[in-house]
């Protein structure tokens, strides 16, 4: 019986613990709609909306579109991947 609790209580701390960290990721609802809009083409719409995430969160902006005109977000346009061969990290 005492391992049914200390497994049910354990289980219950996962999930309350897992369901935080997940609100506590979440981006701000300014990021979240504009990277939609950025993202709605994408062929890879995860890969592209987490990207995104990353970059509006450090940015504070995100070009308008769903291509190209990163010249209205300076610092959209200038984040590159770390490494030897740098490509662009934010779509």
């Amino acid at each position: 019986m005492k391992l049914l609790t200390t497994t049910l209580t354990l289980l219950l701390l996962l999930l309350l613990t897992s369901s935080y960290l997940e609100s506590a990721m979440a981006g701000s609802a300014f990021c979240n709609a504009k990277c939609k809009v950025r993202c709605a083409k994408a062929g890879a719409k995860d890969r592209c909306l987490r990207y995104c995430g990353i970059c509006c969160e450090e940015c504070k902006c995100v070009p308008s579109g769903t291509y190209g005109r990163k010249d209205e977000c300076p610092c959209y346009r200038d984040k590159v991947t770390k490494g030897g061969k740098k490509k662009p990290k934010c779509p």
